[in-house]
């Protein structure tokens, strides 16, 4: 379709192509016990993804009580992926309407990237047993380009279009797909168009994000990237 106007569709993971808060809640709450603090519920955990690992553990400590040592965060930290690397898809699943849309943008010839905070490592193997690895030529997690240059900084988006272009894909535009403040700021640090969905797992309210676009389902999002 010759006409559609983005050639590359970067998405954030947690909170845009997948509802994970109730297998990352356990993982945190195993790492806040050996910590010995009150595990938080699985809603309250929601608020804490986009940072990455760090950034949700560090919120959960600093709601239950406060931050704890170097040494110590950097223990509870290893507690977190010691539990979620074997519990990773237990309850996570795509959201509704998700894989109709990756469809609908591959039958446009869309080149599709993930570009997300989370762990590469983690991030891979999450699209791997939901099926979902072989649309993503191109998947960047939060250590993938290392230090300072996770989202929200722009490096990232940089990266993921040229990989795509490395990948094939045809030339065109890119937009960023995302949940929080972290892909939007990315994708206006960047240059390029943003669409913000409202049911992921926004760290203030949606239309505060600044993103060019809004979507409240997947259905909606093929005639938002038309749009803009």
């Amino acid at each position: 379709m010759p006409d559609f106007p983005f050639s590359i569709l970067g998405f954030d993971l947690d909170g845009t192509l997948v509802e994970s808060h109730r297998d990352l809640a356990p993982a945190v709450n195993h790492a806040l016990a050996k910590a010995g603090r009150p595990p938080v519920d699985a809603e309250v955990v929601r608020s804490f993804i986009g940072g990455g690992t760090t950034g949700m553990l560090r919120a959960a400590l600093e709601h239950t009580g406060g931050m704890l040592s170097q040494d110590q965060f950097d223990q509870r930290l290893d507690d977190v992926l010691a539990w979620y690397e074997t519990h990773l898809a237990v309850e996570t699943v795509p959201y509704p309407g998700c894989i109709a849309a990756l469809d609908a943008l591959a039958a446009r010839d869309c080149m599709l990237a993930v570009v997300t905070n989370k762990t590469e490592a983690f991030a891979v193997r999450l699209l791997e047993e939901l099926g979902l690895a072989g649309r993503f030529p191109v998947i960047l997690g939060g250590d993938t380009l290392g230090p300072g240059r996770a989202k929200p900084a722009p490096d990232m988006v940089y990266e993921a279009i040229r990989r795509c272009r490395e990948a094939g894909a045809l030339e065109g535009r890119f937009a960023m797909v995302g949940d929080s403040s972290y892909d939007i700021r990315a994708a206006r640090a960047a240059g390029v168009p943003s669409v913000a969905v409202s049911f992921g797992y926004n760290d203030m309210p949606v239309a505060q994000l600044g993103a060019d676009a809004i979507i409240d389902h997947y259905n909606e999002l093929i005639g938002a990237l038309e749009r803009l």
